[in-house]
């Protein structure tokens, strides 16, 4: 006998190789998805409910918290969000926008699933929303920390080509790489009481990158996905996790009977352990996370 449908969950992570020092951030962005959900019984309510008030923390990599780009004045933000009613929609590279898992929303509502760079800027003022905050002293501080670390030549990231961040270089400013120290993502996935599903997710960027670069939070597929077995989001180093259709892999194997954790472990076993990967998932009966390094997460099913 099939097991009897549960009531609504909500699952939020606060990026893979994040503190689990800020998991207070994560519970706090739980119970505002929960307590949305509670209000209009929407997943994608409820999904991006959570994923803008760990935006707004300013201790994770996404929103008010994003990582300073290597030019030490630049940010660039990327969100996605998904659902089973149909809605699906991302914003890559864009600026000045406090809430860029909002605007992810309000592209869902237009033609288009995707905009990206300046027309995703534009497009935020053109519907009034608000620009995010001055850069503070804290993404001051955390990009000097970062250059601190500079060792005279390009740094490793795990599984990536070095060289070729010097062969194509795209900054005003000349090549000076630090550490790899920021590749985290922000997310949620729910389940609603009515069996519908929903994704949202949201980042700051990595670094070193390049500018305009653009890792799967926004790649349907890659760093999120939902569909009528559930819904999933990974984070980690997108140039990896891409390859793999992570999301969309995992949610397949969910979707084929494998129970969830198995489903969420097999995922990050695809990467080698020195490249950072997390991922949480819901489906019909079940609610979780993994990863392979430390991941902020905070899982609550309604009552």
């Amino acid at each position: 006998m099939s097991k009897p449908q549960q009531a609504g969950a909500v699952v939020v992570h606060g990026g893979a190789g994040a503190s689990r020092e800020n998991e207070d951030g994560c519970v706090l962005a739980a119970r505002r998805a929960l307590a949305q959900l509670e209000v209009s019984g929407e997943a994608l309510d409820a999904a991006v409910a959570a994923v803008s008030a760990l935006e707004d923390d300013g201790r994770f990599n996404a929103g008010s918290g994003s990582v300073l780009c290597l030019d030490g004045a630049t940010v660039e933000m990327d969100a996605s969000i998904m659902d089973t009613r149909g809605r699906l929609g991302a914003i890559a590279c864009v600026q000045s926008v406090k809430n860029p898992v909002l605007l992810a929303r309000a592209v869902a509502d237009t033609p288009h699933w995707l905009l990206a760079g300046d027309g995703a800027t534009r497009f935020a003022r053109a519907i009034g929303m608000p620009e995010s905050a001055p850069v503070s002293e804290r993404q001051r501080a955390d990009h000097r920390k970062i250059m601190t670390q500079l060792a005279g030549s390009v740094p490793a990231m795990p599984g990536l080509n070095i060289r070729l961040f010097d062969r194509f270089w795209n900054y005003n400013t000349p090549l000076n790489l630090p550490e790899g120290v920021a590749c985290d993502t922000v997310g949620a996935v729910v389940r609603g009481a009515d069996g519908h599903f929903a994704v949202a997710c949201s980042t700051g960027g990595s670094a070193p990158s390049l500018l305009g670069r653009v890792g799967d939070t926004p790649i349907i597929g890659s760093g999120f996905y939902a569909g009528p077995e559930g819904a999933v989001a990974a984070t980690g180093i997108g140039e990896h996790i891409v390859r793999h259709l992570l999301a969309r892999t995992v949610y397949g194997w969910i979707g084929d009977g494998m129970p969830l954790d198995r489903a969420l472990q097999r995922g990050i076993d695809l990467f080698a352990p020195e490249i950072k990967v997390g991922l949480i998932a819901v489906s019909r009966h079940d609610a979780g996370a993994c990863s392979n390094s430390d991941m902020p997460y905070s899982k609550m099913v309604q009552r």
